[in-house]
């Protein structure tokens, strides 16, 4: 699998490279789908948010800026059966489906809001353990900060709060990966910045986020995130109701120390960096998406978690 994707990463920077600008450009007025303006911020399809379990699946899309649509997110990592044990022998897959929607207020404001369902497994050796439920409701607002006169440079900024729907298992963080939970238990906050360079057929976009998190009521505490990313397109086909662009990327993540009765945990910090590749189709109102990340670089839980593959798929209505 590894060695397709570079395959096809190889092949997909090597056409970029070679793009030429051509008279088609990116930009076609705003009551078309184009890639004229971007959903930001990395959307957390949250676990719950430590070491491992809530991997950002890229909000990057170039396609209906304005939309209401559902996602699936899948996640699969390996861990530790026990303390005792050196190998990584434990599959962990998290799973969510997700509302999601970017709303206008104003020219430049607009707000985001995703409620994720979640079902989550884990095989051990003393049978499967599934759980599953709504999780935490995440709302930002969104605000351009700068758009260059000739559209080629945009910078966004947001800030966020995530509700905490999701029901959080004291007895869950007993275990290696205490991320195996529907939501934190907790008031998080999250600041977003996300830069857009686009001309011709090619776009890229960088995206930064920070997610403050705070003590829950069973005084478990998860770790500060934060991610960065960095994702360019290529526009494959254009004509007056169908685009097809290609995407290729980086992404990564970084957590801090989970803390229990403000006590600094051990083993509950790590970071991962994934390769990304994807493709985004819109006809009329209505986008789709798909996306496979696999890890180039995997450090969870002091090294008692291991990323494994990534998988989106989004459906979106343009409003």
């Amino acid at each position: 699998m590894k060695n397709i994707f570079l395959i096809l990463l190889s092949l997909f920077l090597s056409k970029m490279a070679r793009a030429e600008p051509a008279r088609d450009s990116l930009y076609i007025p705003q009551n078309q789908n184009s890639f004229t303006s971007i959903k930001l911020l990395e959307d957390d399809c949250d676990a719950c948010g430590c070491a491992a379990g809530n991997g950002s699946s890229g909000f990057e899309s170039l396609l209906n800026p304005q939309f209401i649509g559902i996602k699936y997110f899948a996640q699969h990592y390996k861990a530790k059966e026990n303390l005792f044990v050196k190998d990584l022998t434990q599959d962990q897959y998290f799973n969510t489906i997700q509302l999601w929607g970017k709303i206008p207020i104003t020219k430049k404001l607009s707000v985001y809001g995703s409620l994720p369902f979640q079902f989550h497994e884990k095989k051990t050796m003393q049978g499967d353990i599934r759980i599953n439920g709504i999780g935490d409701l995440n709302v930002m607002g969104i605000y351009q900060l700068i758009s260059s006169k000739d559209s080629f440079h945009q910078l966004n900024g947001g800030l966020g709060v995530k509700v905490p729907l999701g029901k959080f298992d004291e007895k869950g963080i007993t275990g290696v990966n205490p991320s195996f939970q529907l939501g934190t238990g907790s008031w998080d906050y999250q600041m977003v910045l996300n830069y857009k360079y686009q001309k011709n057929k090619v776009a890229v976009l960088i995206n930064t986020d920070y997610t403050i998190k705070t003590e829950n009521k069973k005084y478990y505490q998860f770790g500060n995130q934060w991610n960065y990313a960095a994702t360019g397109f290529y526009q494959i086909h254009a004509d007056k109701k169908i685009i097809l662009s290609g995407k290729v990327g980086l992404q990564g993540e970084v957590y801090d120390r989970n803390k229990q009765f403000n006590e600094a945990l051990p083993d509950t910090a790590g970071s991962a960096l994934y390769g990304k590749l994807g493709f985004e189709l819109s006809y009329s109102k209505w986008s789709l998406g798909s996306e496979v990340m696999l890890p180039a670089y995997t450090n969870l839980a002091g090294g008692n978690i291991e990323a494994k593959s990534r998988l989106s798929v989004f459906i979106n209505f343009g409003i």
